[in-house]
């Protein structure tokens, strides 16, 4: 039997942790990367090893296939980004109607330089945690954007490369879900005390859905989807 492997990218927030335990569920092997790219919240970047490193205790199965992470810089991207998220500027909406918060091209090259990591290691399955259900607008989270990516990624690379998006139409409420799906309540609870979304950064406010300033559209969107997400369970149970 063939060995199918992913690379997912890993940033150590809510969507790609969940993205993270759906390939380490589907697939006999899986790698993650990172990415430093001078971002405000930096703090991601520890909650990475942290969710890992929880990963890997509290779910043996998923860690025999845990295998090696990989962290990439790309400072060039945050020096060129006039944004919230590599600036201390306000988030706001912009008259494109695009938030503050939205990185040009961040998608783009993360996918890239991940497809020329995975060509060295022999993987040909890219797994993001974008969606298009409960996001900011951003262009390079749409469906149509990534599956493009992909085809012109296997052109470029003369090998097939697939980008796989498990939340692209699934909205918080969705994606708390679908953590509990996967991994029970030990899984929700590592999202909760673990994983990092805050776009500023705020590991000081602890929230029945995690740490977060708890006003920021990350904060919001994630606040949401746990209320909705628990009302479901409520009316289930009832």
């Amino acid at each position: 039997m063939t060995k199918t492997s992913a690379l997912v990218l890993f940033s150590g927030g809510q969507d790609s942790t969940v993205c993270l335990a759906s390939a380490l569920e589907r697939y006999d092997a899986v790698e993650t990367v990172g990415f430093n790219y001078g971002q405000r919240h930096t703090v991601e970047l520890d909650a990475r090893q942290r969710v890992m490193a929880r990963l890997r205790s509290a779910f043996p199965k998923w860690a025999a296939k845990l295998g090696e992470d990989h962290m990439l810089d790309l400072p060039a991207l945050g020096a060129i980004s006039e944004t919230s998220l590599t600036r201390g500027t306000e988030i706001e909406f912009v008259a494109s109607g695009l938030p503050t918060t939205f990185v040009p091209g961040r998608n783009l090259l993360f996918f890239t330089y991940a497809a020329a990591l995975a060509w060295r290691r022999g993987i040909t399955t890219l797994v993001g945690g974008m969606c298009e259900t409960d996001y900011s607008g951003y262009p390079d989270c749409r469906n149509d954007t990534l599956q493009t990516l992909a085809k012109a990624l296997s052109l470029g690379l003369d090998k097939p490369v697939t980008i796989e998006t498990p939340l692209m139409y699934v909205d918080k409420a969705g994606t708390w879900a679908m953590a509990e799906k996967l991994g029970g309540t030990a899984l929700v609870d590592l999202i909760i005390e673990d994983t990092h979304t805050c776009y500023l950064g705020d590991r000081t406010h602890r929230h029945p859905w995690g740490y977060g300033c708890g006003t920021c559209p990350a904060c919001e969107l994630r606040a949401k989807g746990w209320e909705k997400w628990r009302a479901a369970k409520a009316s289930r149970a009832t």
